[in-house]
């Protein structure tokens, strides 16, 4: 899914937003706990400095994500209220990966602090396709359950295009379902959902006032890949990298970060930088999904 994920960024650093002033190019139908442009004194608290040398200003990714999580809760809250109804969202975990199992644990959790609901199915590493097609059948099927997130890697015996494009459009929050893909991708369509990390990263970018146009992006998790001489001086760098470190609990990114800091303006830490805006915009997404299951809006 990486060439997946540069695609989508590519697609919405071009197709959304206008290099002088921001404003969307074409409607995104963003979800309603998008804010607006954040003021300097906004930006300034995502963003901290070493004044003693030259330093990247390092973007808090941990406080964009709380912001968002925090709006995200009063929504499902008064959704609650309202209706006596609550997003839901669905996770199919297969093997016993360490990474794997430490993603979807957090993103459980970020479940749990804005009230939406989660479940999650676990396989064994040596489950058959069809086991997965069925746990995926099953999820599209519950009424409860509005957003469905396949935890990747999968093994390889398992075809990861065959069960990604099982689950139901409408349900598919990550947003590598080929319709939403397609949709992105196509002038004048727009997609029901956009992947997360791609959002993430956007969403970083504008709340920091970043301009964006004709910017690239790519995943190619091989820790510390990007040295110091490949940047060009003042880059904004949106690491998303992330991957576990060899015999130790630590996660490790695709830019070489001591040397990044020493050459970019600003640049995402890796933990706390777009990871957890990631997982708060799968969050929206899922609520997104039950607004229109149940036709629900604020003012409902």
């Amino acid at each position: 899914m990486q060439g997946t994920l540069a695609l989508s960024w590519r697609i919405l650093a071009n197709k959304s937003f206008s290099s002088s002033s921001m404003t969307p190019l074409v409607c995104l139908d963003r979800p309603d706990i998008w804010c607006p442009a954040p003021s300097p004194s906004e930006v300034s608290s995502h963003l901290t400095h070493d004044y003693n040398e030259h330093t990247a200003a390092e973007i808090n990714g941990r406080s964009i994500a709380n912001e968002i999580k925090a709006t995200l809760a009063t929504q499902v809250s008064n959704m609650k209220n309202s209706i006596n109804k609550v997003p839901g969202l669905g996770v199919i975990l297969v093997g016993k990966r360490k990474d794997s199992r430490t993603f979807v644990r957090i993103k459980k959790k970020a479940c749990e602090q804005v009230g939406i609901a989660s479940v999650v199915t676990e396989l064994p590493d040596d489950c058959t396709e069809s086991e997965v097609l069925d746990a995926v059948s099953m999820l599209n099927h519950n009424e409860s359950i509005h957003g469905i997130l396949v935890q990747l890697p999968l093994p390889n015996h398992l075809c990861e295009e065959k069960i990604i494009n099982s689950v139901k459009v409408e349900k598919d929050v990550d947003g590598f379902h080929p319709v939403n893909m397609g949709n992105l991708a196509m002038r004048g369509r727009e997609p029901l959902f956009i992947p997360c990390a791609s959002l993430g990263c956007i969403e970083v970018l504008n709340r920091c006032s970043v301009e964006i146009l004709e910017a690239s992006c790519y995943n190619v998790g091989v820790p510390n890949l990007v040295r110091s001489h490949w940047l060009k001086p003042g880059v904004v760098v949106i690491d998303m990298g992330s991957t576990l470190v060899k015999n130790s609990s630590d996660v490790c990114g695709d830019v070489c970060y001591e040397e990044a800091m020493h050459k970019a303006s600003a640049i995402t830490p890796v933990p706390g930088g777009v990871g957890p805006v990631t997982i708060s915009m799968l969050l929206s997404n899922t609520l997104e999904a039950a607004k229109r299951a149940y036709q629900w809006t604020q003012k409902s």
